[in-house]
């Protein structure tokens, strides 16, 4: 089974994601024994940034790296797991909170496609960049 950047990868709807993931020389990590549970902005969700955010980010390693950092959890959290919790702490230290009232949203995102396996982890699928405070 593909780990979580061969996977994001080969789904071609994270493009921006993978291209951030680079840049900002996670993929080493990504590609590690993990688990890692990774909320997983599409190409789309980036679209509803500012224009010129991701360009800017792209050229700011540091604060790439936070926010990418923000979308990973320790461990392999699968959606039965999710819908349990109030919070994750994520690798960048700050939380995120989750609400599964209605569906499921970690912070302001919404999961909409949750459970992509990876041979190191899991994938949930979100409508939107998380930004830390």
């Amino acid at each position: 089974m593909p780990d979580i950047v061969d996977t994001a990868v080969k789904a071609g709807s994270f493009k921006t994601l993978v291209a951030a993931v680079k840049a900002a020389g996670l993929v080493d990590t990504l590609k590690g024994a993990g688990p890692f549970t990774v909320f997983a902005p599409t190409d789309e969700a980036f679209k509803k940034l500012p224009e010129g955010t991701v360009d800017s980010l792209l050229k700011d390693i540091p604060k790439l790296t936070k926010i990418l950092t923000y979308h990973v959890v320790s461990g392999k959290v699968m959606a039965a797991d999710v819908v349990k919790l109030k919070s994750a702490t994520t690798v960048e230290g700050s939380d995120v909170k989750i609400d599964a009232s209605n569906g499921v949203k970690v912070n302001d995102a919404t999961v909409t496609s949750p459970d992509v396996a990876a041979d190191n982890g899991v994938i949930h699928v979100i409508d939107s960049v998380l930004l830390p405070e």
